[in-house]
This record gives structure tokens, C-alpha cells and sequence, in this order.
């Protein structure tokens, strides 16, 4: 099986996110990422969908999509071609012998603390979905009290866009 990211231009309506969603259910997708948002044009959403199958039934499904009304174009992002990131809030115990090794940490993957209180700091990391998962394997090592992540936002490097793809 193969991971991809792909993003779904939509008209901004209610329920379209349903039927989208629903079409990877349909075609037996597991959903690992998703964010939606409106686009620079108000009338528009744009949806971001990471996901994991062969690369058949991912043909099939992008076809599928694409037969749906409201959907206006599709691209499929690729790793060279694309720049990637994700959000992640995590709460961590604050531990005062844990303390220095969890801010070293911090410091080294860039994390930025917005919350500090006797019992827990919130900090704050950007990056690709790996950076993330490392830093959430590094803070095993101390406790981990919650963690809110992103699905993965997307756009294609150049001057291409998604909207200059209208079917």
C-alpha cells in the first residue's frame, strides 16, 4: 500500500464534505489526515485528504471524486513536487526532574511553549507529519497528558495551482 495526499477542490456547500468523506468509506479508504478550509475564493473549500491504498483503487477513487457535483478539480500531491506541514499542540506533564530535558527537546525540534503552568506545559510544533511523530516518540519518555494534531495542508511548488485545474 502506498500513502498519498490528495487535495480536493469543492464548492463551499453544506454537506459536500460528507459526500467526499464518504466516497473514501465507500471505497474502503482509511482517512489518516484531513483538513478543510475555505480558499482564497469565498465560494470554494478545499479539502486535504491523506490516505493509504493501491494505486488502482486510488485511480478508481479519484475518478469517483470526480463525479461527485461539487467537486471542482482534484490533484494528487507528491513529496518532491509539494510543500507540506502539519500543526500539533501537546501537553506534557511538568515533571520539575523532567523539566530541562523536555525544553532541550523542545529547542531542538523548534517547538514553541504557549501554555506553562506548574502542572504542564502546551507547546506548539510545525513540520512534516515525521518530524512530528519523532517528537511525539521523544516525549514518551515523559508524560504526555494530550495531543492535538492537524491533518496535513498542502500546496504544489510553481505557479500551478489547484483552481487552474477546473474540470
Amino acid at each position: 500500500m502506498n500513502n498519498f495526499t490528495i487535495a480536493v477542490l469543492v464548492r463551499n456547500q453544506f454537506g459536500v464534505l460528507n459526500r467526499v468523506t464518504s466516497m473514501f468509506r465507500r471505497r474502503r479508504f482509511n482517512i489518516n489526515s484531513l483538513t478543510v478550509s475555505e480558499t482564497e475564493s469565498p465560494g470554494l473549500s478545499r479539502i486535504t485528504v491523506s490516505s493509504s491504498g493501491l494505486e488502482t483503487d486510488k485511480k478508481q477513487l479519484i475518478n469517483q471524486l470526480y463525479k461527485l457535483p461539487d467537486v471542482c478539480s482534484i490533484k494528487e500531491l507528491n513529496i518532491t513536487e509539494s510543500v507540506a506541514c502539519e500543526l500539533m499542540l501537546i501537553k506534557v506533564k511538568n515533571d520539575p526532574e523532567s523539566r530541562a530535558d523536555v525544553r532541550d527537546a523542545a529547542s531542538a525540534f523548534g517547538a514553541k511553549t504557549l501554555d506553562y503552568t506548574r502542572e504542564s506545559i502546551i507547546m506548539r510544533l510545525t513540520g512534516t507529519s515525521r518530524e512530528l511523530d519523532a517528537f511525539t516518540d521523544l516525549m514518551r519518555d515523559f508524560t504526555i497528558l494530550e495531543i492535538c494534531r492537524t491533518g496535513i495542508v498542502s500546496l504544489e511548488r510553481g505557479a500551478t495551482t489547484i483552481s487552474k485545474m477546473e474540470i
